[in-house]
């Protein structure tokens, strides 16, 4: 059975974060990954972390939130100084939080230019924090329209490129589904490269069993193909957060 953690910028957003780390833990979740957790003091988290035993798996980087923000930079000509300030802010927050992934976010951008910069700044990246598993993720353009990192052979390419040990991809099933209608043979191509995977199912972004995207089957090929990291249940209820969590049995059984 795969090792699911709960995104908590998608469940439980009615709760305080510290509540919503509680309230995964009573949910069975193993982990938990929150996308923007800047806003909250470093003490409260890690005490709610320590408190539940559970680890925080991944977080995003740059820090500002979306409200009014840019999605990234590092794919972006010309903004390598923000990019490598706000790098080193996420740092100090990951490293005081024991963050396991650190997701790099591109921003928008097009062209050999942007591609060349995110190599360059991936590369800068790996170099300053070694010891820091980073990946990058592509997400489809008609969710985030202009976002650089929109393919998955785009991705691949660049982590090559780079050829450093702790840039690996993160695995959107959602995403994949969008981008390629492969989902299973996107996975097989990428898996090599993969260290952390999310999901929900499509349309709709929710809960596996909603929408079109066989789950239960990516679930069963993660066990088959041995993947040990991270599986994130990175989706919008349709309902409570609560009732949407059936597919975690569904899981346990298969």
């Amino acid at each position: 059975m795969p090792r699911f953690c709960a995104n908590l910028s998608f469940l439980w957003k009615d709760l305080p974060l510290p509540a919503r780390i509680s309230a995964a833990a009573e949910a069975g979740f193993s982990g938990v990954e929150i996308l923007f957790p800047y806003d909250d003091p470093v003490p409260e988290v890690r005490d709610a972390l320590a408190r539940t035993g559970l680890p925080l798996v991944l977080i995003n980087c740059p820090p500002p939130n979306y409200a009014g923000g840019d999605r990234g930079f590092a794919a972006v000509p010309g903004l390598g100084g923000r990019f490598r300030s706000d790098f080193l802010r996420a740092l100090r927050y990951a490293r005081a939080l024991g963050v396991e992934h650190l997701h790099i976010m591109s921003g928008a951008a097009e062209g050999a230019e942007a591609e060349a910069c995110l190599v360059d700044n991936l590369a800068w990246a790996c170099a300053e924090a070694p010891g820091q598993s980073l990946t990058i993720e592509p997400i489809n353009g008609a969710d985030m329209p202009g976002y650089f990192m929109n393919d998955f052979d785009l991705a691949l390419r660049v982590i090559d490129r780079v050829g450093a040990a702790n840039l690996g991809l993160q695995f959107d099933a959602y995403h994949a589904h969008r981008i390629t209608g492969d989902l299973l043979g996107t996975w097989a191509r990428a898996a090599p490269r993969v260290r952390h995977v999310q999901f929900a199912d499509h349309p709709g972004r929710h809960e596996p069993g909603t929408g079109e995207v066989d789950l239960g089957a990516f679930f069963e090929r993660l066990d088959a193909d041995g993947f040990a990291g991270w599986v994130s249940a990175e989706y919008v209820p349709s309902s409570s957060p609560e009732a949407s969590l059936g597919w975690m049995g569904s899981a346990d059984s298969s």
